[in-house]
């Protein structure tokens, strides 16, 4: 499952990287432009911090949060037998690749880039496709996780789930 994983997850990051090129390109910070009145415009911020704003001034640290889960993806990656594990992992991983590009490499500088934004819906916090697919990604593994879908593509078996047919037959031969 590591190469369907890969392969999402590059396509997740090359979105995220030309959309912000042209965000960077298009959009003037100062006069944002009108999709659907003033409630979904697309509006130029540059994000010193994580989702929300929260952690502003502490780029380093999210940088190696990116860099810790994108190793974490990558090791799980290659142990996956689920398609909607890889699925939801792939879009956490593109997401994360694409807003950790941000922060090694835009102004002001190396681990100190501020993420380009620039999709405002409503009250909404202005955000990226990058961040779209980590939190499309990290609902997806919450159901899956939920609904007892294992990483290896079994059903995870609770403490009080009934025992297996095979499990009662052997008490029974004891």
């Amino acid at each position: 499952m590591l190469r369907p994983l890969l392969l999402v997850a590059l396509v997740v990051y090359v979105a995220d990287l030309v959309t912000k090129v042209l965000a960077v390109h298009y959009i003037d910070p100062a006069d944002p432009i009108s999709i659907v009145g003033d409630t979904v415009t697309l509006t130029l911020v540059r994000n010193p911090g994580a989702a929300f704003s929260m952690a502003t001034g502490m780029t380093w640290l999210l940088t190696l949060v990116a860099i810790a889960v994108v190793v974490g993806v990558v090791k799980i990656g290659r142990t996956l037998r689920s398609g909607w594990w890889a699925l939801g992992l792939a879009l956490v991983l593109g997401g994360a690749l694409g807003n950790l590009t941000d922060r090694l490499f835009r102004s002001p500088g190396p681990l100190q880039g501020h993420v380009v934004d620039f999709v405002s819906v409503g009250w909404w916090p202005v955000f990226n496709v990058a961040d779209s697919a980590i939190v499309c990604g990290a609902i997806l593994l919450v159901a899956l996780t939920v609904f007892g879908v294992e990483p290896d593509g079994g059903a995870s078996k609770g403490r009080d789930a009934a025992p297996d047919a095979d499990d009662t037959r052997k008490e029974s031969h004891q």
